[in-house]
């Protein structure tokens, strides 16, 4: 029998909100409205110094139901080149690691094989290249990471991919069993004009529901707007 889940991700802008203001309160409170079930953040670390989440550990623990996948990069971070994916507790991390991606920025992806009630899963968190000169290869690199992977499984991949369009680098999606999941305009907050957060799924994957989350605080805490699907897998 499938099973029901809800995913989201959200481009938090290091928890800088449109009043140019460090929230990460702000952040958490719109994460539990959002209320998903595993979630992919972009910009999550700060850029300098010891780079260090800008969602503190401790905040997370005390006032969400979900924890950080585990990636041991930096001991007060809780992604890798600002991706990171965090499910709610009870929900089993089998496998975590980075993918590496051809790149000019500091781009990167994360990926994670989960247990969720029983069913299998493959969770990629992505921000990929603003400029879009490396876009296509890296949506390749995500491709390849997926096929030199072990087991097959359903799959997730979900972040902002920097695409204004569904073709140009999204359309090698539509050569490895996957598809766009379609989603609202999430950026800018301030007037939805791009279509730069997306949720991609293997085909063996239903999607029943899926809209951007517009709340008063989700329009004030980053620059884009959270972006989730209710899924069936199994």
């Amino acid at each position: 029998m499938s099973h029901a889940i809800k995913v989201a991700t959200y481009n938090i802008r290091k928890a800088v909100g449109l009043d140019q203001r460090r929230n990460p309160a702000r952040i958490i409170s719109v994460l539990n409205e959002i209320d998903a079930d595993i979630i992919t953040l972009q910009e999550v670390d700060r850029r300098f110094g010891a780079r260090v989440s800008a969602l503190p550990l401790a905040m997370l623990e005390a006032e969400t139901s979900w924890m950080p996948v585990p990636l041991h990069f930096r001991p007060a971070a809780i992604g890798w080149h600002g991706n990171a994916i965090l499910v709610r507790k009870g929900i089993e991390v089998r496998r975590a690691e980075p993918i590496e991606m051809p790149t000019l920025e500091p781009r990167g992806a994360v990926m994670a094989e989960l247990s969720v009630a029983g069913h299998s899963l493959r969770v990629i968190g992505v921000h990929l290249d603003l400029s879009g000169l490396w876009r296509r290869k890296q949506v390749r690199a995500l491709l390849a990471a997926i096929d030199a992977c072990p087991r097959l499984m359903p799959t997730v991949m979900m972040g902002d991919f920097n695409q204004w369009s569904d073709s140009g680098a999204l359309s090698e999606l539509a050569f490895h069993h996957h598809r766009l999941v379609q989603t609202p305009k999430s950026f800018h907050t301030a007037r939805p004009v791009a279509r730069l957060d997306r949720i991609v799924v293997s085909h063996d994957i239903q999607v029943t529901e899926a809209d951007c989350h517009v709340s008063p605080l989700s329009k004030q805490a980053s620059d884009h707007l959270p972006v989730w699907a209710a899924l069936h897998i199994g």
